[in-house]
């Protein structure tokens, strides 16, 4: 079993390394789409979310100017700098996370999430959260026959295969995972799990 021990720099708001109550871990891949906007979602949930980046995500987010040191300043952030995911290990302390979320997700990473694959730190922390019976909230990308998004240099038109069409219906069928499409989705897919976890951490008082 991997050990929780890894190289991590923390932020001024780590105060304890056992938060008193469940967190998101909210995962981060090498996609452009919805990349800032996910990350204002996810600033509106602190101090209950961690973020935890694939190494795409930080070769990424400096082409949307983006800076790592300003992230640091205000979430705790953990690096996929290590061959067997190490800090997955956290999803193995009972209460720590109670939701994990990967937002945005490339057409990659849902296709191995998919398909069961778990080679980076993102598809690592999904498939160990549906093991423990977590469940996983997926910004999928590539949904529509015509994806407009926004590059490093400007805006741009895509149209996915049907692979990568049938990939985001195939990840629907996985256990504990929900599947979003749009930036409403996942604000509405996350305000529900907020409530689900306060109603749960108060029927346990």
């Amino acid at each position: 079993m991997m050990t929780t021990t890894t190289h991590i720099r923390h932020t001024d708001t780590d105060t304890d390394d056992a938060p008193a109550s469940a967190r998101f871990a909210w995962t981060i891949t090498g996609s452009g789409h919805g990349l800032a906007e996910s990350l204002d979602i996810a600033a509106r949930l602190l101090p209950h979310v961690d973020l935890f980046l694939s190494r795409a995500a930080e070769e990424v987010l400096p082409l949307y100017k983006l800076d790592l040191a300003q992230l640091k300043a205000r979430f705790r952030v953990f690096r996929d700098n290590s061959a067997s995911a190490v800090p997955v290990g956290m999803l193995y302390d009972a209460g720590r996370y109670h939701t994990v979320v990967i937002a945005p997700a490339t057409s990659n990473t849902v296709a191995k999430c998919a398909f069961g694959i778990a080679d980076t730190l993102p598809t690592n922390m999904f498939a160990q959260a549906g093991k423990l019976g977590i469940p996983g909230i997926v910004f999928a990308c590539d949904t529509e026959p015509v994806v407009v998004t926004r590059s490093p240099l400007d805006w741009v038109e895509l149209r996915p295969r049907n692979i990568e069409l049938d990939n985001v219906e195939r990840l629907t069928q996985i256990d504990h995972c929900q599947v979003v499409r749009s930036l409403d989705e996942l604000r509405a897919a996350l305000d529900a799990r907020v409530a689900e976890s306060r109603t749960t951490c108060c029927a346990s008082v």
